[in-house]
């Protein structure tokens, strides 16, 4: 993914990270805040010609002239975010918390940085702190367009489905007609409504969607939710269909990069994830499906990939990283065979973020375990949300006849 252009596109690509809990996609830890504002963590080359890179150092040399101004520190602060959510690199989320340093730690910071404060916050999981800043940031300006999306955004990871539809009903008139229907689709996706939720968006698409009348990001989210409520639903040709639109905008976004490579492997297409996801084993989403991948095909690889993975999990875990539970339970369950501790892993991150990916890994798990009891929470969200996932209940449907 490229930096996106304007507020709401920028918003919405985060927004699939924060729903899917994506935000521990490469393996490092929670990001570091700097002792002083002189100290550097990283230093990454980068090419003269490379705009991006330009880009970047050009924020960061108007941040560097007075780390106080909150208007150079709120554009680095989003910039990063953008970077970070365009490929995974934990650096790009320390880049933006190291911009908010000076206010970090206060109580009240301007609004605009209180933003993008949540928006750290919630990629490090701490959803109730970011739901507070937002809250904060409304009862200001009712008419912030991102805080509403964000809000619905953490709202969905925690399965707080009408409150979510609230917040993409107050934010309708405020964003991109596209980004509006999005908001509602997935809402109805989640919550019984996905045949509503997959008309809004192909009509949305086709009345907004085109080039130009909206931004390449914008269409790669709406695309994505599509082809992942076809797939729920149980429609693995639409989905495909879906997945290779967006893919032919973007072929490089991680998210739905990882997100195909789960539709193939579920397909019984593993050798299709291993061109999909060639030369991206730096991010740990994608280098889990290689993995998983390289596994079922019987390759030599598998073993390394999964000594490298395994390398990982330690690093962040000695770093009280406990952001990577799903993809570790995984992990665990198809690599490594070790149901006890992958179910120990999902039940925890069932308990602070709730959306089908999350359910998936946790029934799988309780199922491999022969723990019927285990997978409880997941089976009452099943029936409190009515969600249509024919996968998912027949996971419950064989835990049902555990003993």
């Amino acid at each position: 993914m490229a930096a996106f252009q304007g507020v709401a596109a920028a918003t919405l690509r985060g927004l699939v990270a924060a729903v899917l809990g994506f935000a521990s996609a490469t393996g490092a830890a929670q990001p570091r805040t700097p002792t002083t504002d002189a100290e550097v963590l990283e230093r990454v080359p980068a090419r003269a010609n490379d705009p991006a890179a330009r880009t970047l150092a050009a924020l960061r040399a108007d941040w560097r002239r007075d780390m106080a101004d909150a208007r150079a520190a709120e554009a680095l602060a989003r910039h990063c975010l953008g970077l970070f959510g365009a490929d995974g690199d934990p650096r790009h989320l320390g880049c933006a918390q190291a911009a908010l340093g000076h206010w970090w730690a206060l109580p009240s910071p301007p609004s605009l940085l209180r933003t993008q404060r949540a928006v750290v916050l919630q990629y490090s999981h701490r959803f109730d702190a970011a739901l507070a800043d937002l809250g904060a940031v409304l009862a200001a300006d009712p008419q912030s367009h991102e805080a509403w999306l964000w809000r619905a955004a953490i709202l969905m990871v925690q399965a707080r489905h009408a409150e979510a539809r609230q917040a993409c009903e107050q934010v309708a008139g405020l964003t991109t007609p596209l980004a509006a229907i999005g908001c509602r689709a997935q809402v109805d996706a989640a919550s019984g409504a996905a045949a509503v939720a997959v008309q809004a968006l192909r009509e949305g698409l086709v009345q907004y969607g085109r080039e130009g009348a909206a931004s390449p990001a914008e269409r790669v989210w709406a695309l994505t939710r599509l082809a992942e409520t076809e797939e729920r639903r149980g429609q693995p040709k639409a989905a495909e269909a879906a997945y290779r639109e967006a893919l032919a905008i973007d072929g490089r976004d991680f998210y739905l990069q990882a997100a195909f490579a789960d539709f193939l492997l579920d397909q019984d297409r593993p050798a299709e994830v291993k061109t999909l996801l060639a030369g991206r084993e730096r991010v740990d989403v994608l280098l889990l499906r290689l993995a998983i991948a390289a596994h079922r095909l019987r390759e030599p690889a598998a073993a390394g990939h999964a000594r490298e993975l395994a390398a990982r999990f330690d690093a962040a875990r000695r770093l009280g990283d406990a952001l990577h539970e799903k993809e570790e339970a995984r992990f665990l369950l198809e690599l490594q065979g070790d149901a006890r501790r992958a179910l120990e892993l999902a039940r925890r991150n069932f308990a602070a973020q709730r959306e089908p990916g999350d359910a998936r890994v946790l029934l799988e798990a309780a199922l491999a375990a022969r723990d019927k009891a285990a997978a409880q929470p997941a089976l009452a969200w099943l029936a409190a949300t009515r969600i249509e996932a024919p996968r998912l209940q027949a996971l419950a449907e064989q835990l049902g006849r555990l003993p």
